[in-house]
């Protein structure tokens, strides 16, 4: 027979008390009083600042909101100071109707849509070519001996020291600010794509070995689709390249455009107007990284983007 009694745990330095058999019930724990306000709020201040984590979403907008704003007000109080000469520091009220000035003549929206169109074309073609070549890049060590040498040499030249070169091969048309542009882009972009590929656990092609894959099923099916979030994200970063190199190809034989029009405004001192350029600039490129962003969180809802 067994003669074996089950106990319940207790506190440490209490006896067991018996279940079976046994019409003692076990004491209920010790309610313990809520903790105070200040805990709480101590604890809400530390999960802020937490490292990586995410913070309620409206937090996150209030705080964007107000550094924009405070930018702004400072920008207004300094530039009425007696010490700020307005040549250099137009008030915002200046520069709104500066804004509104070339609004109304259309210059703006014209110099927008070409430089859209030579920023648009230079990166589209560069992430047509370097995202093929950076993912063989990634996967085969034959091809990155071949390849990352002279691209890691080329990357580390400036942009502007290729305008002449651009000149004589393309001429001063659209063609050499498109390449230039497409320059200035190729190689960073081609170098961060094969980086992705080779984050790629390798256990994922080992396995696609074992089900029978072949070699180029795992390269485009496994490591190129796993590698998609990141991909996404360096298009991301390096569009916002793009639209750096802008300035500098518009310095070839330029009439219109975004860099032109404020390379000219310099000339004249045209402040007002030049912040306008600039204002533009800046909102252009927050659209666009707000959309790759929101593209990225909706295409690759399975990929962990929000620690990328």
């Amino acid at each position: 027979m067994d003669y074996s009694v089950q106990f319940q745990a207790m506190p440490a330095g209490d006896a067991p008390l018996p279940v079976n058999g046994s019409d003692t019930a076990a004491p209920s724990a010790p309610t313990l009083p809520p903790p105070p306000a200040t805990t709480r709020k101590a604890r809400a201040r530390f999960r802020l600042f937490a490292l990586r984590q995410e913070i309620p979403s409206w937090i996150y907008k209030t705080l964007s909101i107000a550094t924009f704003l405070a930018v702004i007000g400072a920008w207004a109080w300094l530039s009425h100071q007696p010490f700020v000469n307005s040549v250099f520091v137009p008030t915002p009220a200046r520069v709104w109707e500066a804004l509104q000035a070339c609004w109304e003549d259309g210059m703006l929206w014209d110099d927008v849509k070409i430089s859209a169109l030579r920023v648009t074309a230079g990166f589209a073609l560069s992430a047509l070519i370097a995202i093929p070549i950076g993912v063989w890049l990634g996967s085969f060590k034959f091809i990155e001996g071949i390849v990352q040498p002279f691209t890691e040499f080329v990357r580390y030249i400036p942009v502007p020291a290729l305008i002449p070169v651009l000149m004589l091969c393309f001429g001063i048309g659209e063609t050499a600010k498109i390449m230039l542009i497409f320059v200035g882009t190729f190689f960073q972009l081609t170098l961060m794509v094969a980086d992705e590929i080779r984050r790629v656990p390798y256990e994922l092609a080992q396995v696609s070995y074992t089900l029978g894959a072949t070699r180029r099923e795992i390269v485009w099916l496994v490591l190129f689709k796993a590698a998609l979030p990141g991909i996404f994200d360096a298009l991301r970063l390096c569009n916002g390249w793009a639209w750096t190199y802008l300035m500098v190809a518009e310095l070839i034989a330029a009439n219109e455009g975004l860099g032109y029009r404020i390379l000219k405004f310099s000339r004249f001192l045209q402040t007002p107007k030049i912040f306008v350029y600039l204002l533009v600039l800046g909102s252009i490129g927050l659209g666009l990284d707000f959309l790759f962003r929101k593209l990225n969180a909706r295409l690759f809802r399975w990929a962990d983007t929000t620690k990328r």
